[in-house]
């Protein structure tokens, strides 16, 4: 009888703590916000959230306010869609709010790396030395010679002017993406390869290899990230990590020439603080998704839109020609390729406006933070909530911002000037007669921002500055719309087309 008796006790714990876990007993707390779990244990909203979470959270707001929480895939999340709040959240104490949590998650199930506590550090500090100041100066020198050969080197070779039709979003990732590879991850040794010419045929020859893998796992990348992908597919992102471990290991990487210091640096420190060298070989492979995986799809779609407004294209261009005039460089025929440098990327206010335009239009980063503790959320309106320990808190700035109405007049439309006053300063942007302080959020915010935001941005801006200057551009088809938004990548950077736009180039002289 005492066994019937301990047997069903067992059954009974099992069950209710198994209903606990599926969300079954969850209510909604005093000061709590408004609680939507749906009606299906465990899943929640994820079906719909994974179909499309922008429609998903518009209706969720349209419901329940600028606050509410959701049950998703087993966790929940307090949507805070008022941007007057979000400086509240991102610059509250990590010991409240954590952002690691969830990324730590992440890179542990698309990249196989586990972070260690001195991780964050590492990557923060080589940043800030590296990717930005005189650090950055230098890498914007290492990216330039990566455009030369591969973009520019055969400019002077004396072939006719004859247009050469291409698939605009093949060409800007795979271009961007190798360039960026080569000036992080180094070049071709010359005395392995017997000249420079062959050195840099092997940089070309490689790094295009390395793309057309990358952009395999890219493909996988946001159902992995959510770990649904099938059987087949999960072997095909297996197979893919294990491909880039092998070409990002540590004996390959350092057998480069012109390595960066960004790049040097982290994997001496991984290694002085006890990082095995498999971990460092997956390090790798994260430091170049995290670099590369959205700044080549970025420039596709400023290069697009400033060929579908021309009028942009026209103001941009002169931009362009102007500060090339200025550096004393011009373009003709016979002539070596122009030497872009950072001063000169520091000097083109409508470029900067038309690709934080593009970043507001395309880019949809979802900001998430683990609440560690119970904390007070006060709202602009002077409402208050409280966090509960254990959930996770977020923040999609793509609705809340960068395509409000309120904010970005007429926000679905392209203005390339959008950010710019005509005396070139920065505009501001207010919403009810109060100045916003987060208006465009691509970068993400607080602690979390993004690192590499001003590599980034360089890398961009002069793969496009190179394009202006050497290239006439033109759609095959005008009349061809812009393409939809791939929307199985929300919340996974900046957004791929769904359909090609091809595009003609041929030199400007």
């Amino acid at each position: 009888m005492v066994l019937w008796v301990v047997l069903l006790c067992t059954l009974v714990s099992s069950l209710l703590g198994g209903l606990y876990v599926l969300g079954v007993f969850r209510r909604q707390r005093p000061n709590e916000p408004p609680l939507d779990k749906d009606t299906i244990p465990w899943l929640g909203h994820l079906l719909e959230f994974r179909k499309d979470c922008s429609e998903f959270l518009k209706r969720m707001q349209s419901k329940h306010g600028d606050v509410f929480t959701v049950l998703i895939g087993g966790y929940y999340f307090t949507f805070v869609m008022d941007p007057f709040s979000f400086g509240t959240i991102v610059k509250e104490s990590r010991s409240k709010l954590d952002f690691r949590t969830s990324a730590t998650q992440l890179v542990m199930q698309a990249f196989g790396y586990k972070p260690i506590e001195a991780t964050y550090n590492i990557v923060h500090t080589s940043s800030m030395k590296h990717l930005m100041g005189d650090g950055l100066t230098v890498l914007t020198q290492a990216t330039m010679e990566s455009f030369r050969k591969l973009l520019l080197f055969n400019l002077s070779s004396g072939e006719k002017r004859v247009w050469q039709e291409e698939n605009l979003f093949h060409y800007c990732y795979n271009i961007v993406f190798r360039a960026g590879y080569l000036a992080l991850y180094g070049t071709e040794p010359r005395q392995g390869s017997g000249s420079q010419e062959k050195a840099e045929e092997q940089d070309r020859l490689h790094s295009n290899q390395l793309f057309q893998e990358f952009r395999k796992y890219d493909r996988l990348f946001p159902r992995l990230a959510y770990a649904v992908l099938p059987p087949k597919d999960k072997r095909e992102a297996e197979r893919l990590k294990r491909h880039f471990w092998n070409v990002l290991s540590v004996k390959k990487v350092w057998q480069k020439d012109n390595i960066s210091g960004w790049i040097s640096d982290q994997d001496k420190l991984l290694a002085e603080n006890g990082v095995p060298e498999y971990m460092r070989e997956r390090f790798m492979f994260m430091l170049l998704w995290a670099s590369q995986g959205n700044t080549g799809p970025t420039a596709f779609w400023l290069l697009l839109y400033l060929l579908k407004h021309p009028e942009a294209l026209k103001a941009v261009r002169d931009e362009v020609d102007k500060v090339l005039k200025e550096s004393g460089q011009e373009v003709k025929a016979g002539s070596p390729p122009v030497t872009v440098t950072r001063d000169m990327l520091n000097q083109t206010p409508l470029l900067d406006s038309a690709l934080e335009e593009t970043l507001r239009l395309v880019a949809a980063p979802m900001l998430v933070r683990a609440v560690l503790e119970d904390t007070s959320l006060r709202t602009s309106s002077g409402t208050e909530f409280t966090l509960r320990r254990g959930d996770r808190v977020a923040l999609f700035p793509h609705i809340s911002v960068q395509m409000n109405p309120e904010i970005h007049e007429e926000p679905h439309k392209f203005k390339y000037d959008r950010f710019v006053n005509p005396d070139s300063t920065r505009r501001d942007f207010y919403r009810n007669g109060k100045k916003l302080k987060f208006v465009s959020m691509p970068w993400g915010a607080g602690v979390s921002t993004c690192p590499g935001r001003f590599f980034a941005t360089a890398e961009m801006k002069l793969f496009v500055f190179l394009m202006l200057s050497h290239f006439d551009l033109e759609l095959v088809d005008e009349e061809q719309e812009i393409p939809a938004i791939d929307i199985s990548r929300w919340g996974f950077g900046t957004m791929q087309p769904v359909r090609d736009v091809r595009f003609r180039h041929r030199p400007r002289f």
